[in-house]
């Protein structure tokens, strides 16, 4: 009978890793700016209206509030665990990011340069984490000897 056994291919650190601990910090300040909106939502008046020449649109401050309020979580924990190296946190980071770079991208004629600006931030965000993802997981982790 053949033994199965677990091939470690050890991952060497580069200088990406601290690309990866930017967009860590960058989550983490999305994620209180995100919060503290929702918080404001949360406390304001109850909706918000926007006239037109040709229909009126009303907001509902509180469901947004609430949904800004638990993305800013979620995206603060995120951060968190991709400073640990967790694989669920660079999927979610990846995910959080594309999702930008696409709202961006509806935004970019109202915002032209702002929009690019954090299209390019998503996007250097999105290759540090799906390339270089590992490699952070990797600086935290002391080596193993084998004997």
């Amino acid at each position: 009978m053949s033994k199965l056994s677990a091939v470690h291919h050890p991952v060497a650190s580069t200088g990406w890793t601290g690309w990866v601990s930017f967009a860590g910090i960058i989550l983490i300040i999305n994620g209180v700016f995100i919060g503290l909106q929702g918080l404001v939502a949360l406390t304001g008046p109850d909706t918000y209206y926007l006239s037109t020449p040709r229909a009126l649109f009303i907001f509902d401050a509180k469901g947004w509030g609430w949904w800004n309020v638990a993305l800013g979580v979620l995206l603060i924990l995120t951060a968190v665990g991709l400073f640990s190296g967790a694989a669920w946190a660079r999927i979610v980071a990846v995910v959080v990011a594309g999702l930008s770079a696409v709202v961006q991208l509806m935004l970019v004629p109202a915002q032209p340069w702002w929009s690019l600006i954090v299209i390019a931030i998503d996007v250097l965000i999105i290759f540090a984490v799906i390339a270089h993802g590992e490699e952070l997981r990797a600086e935290k982790t002391p080596p193993t000897v084998n004997s």
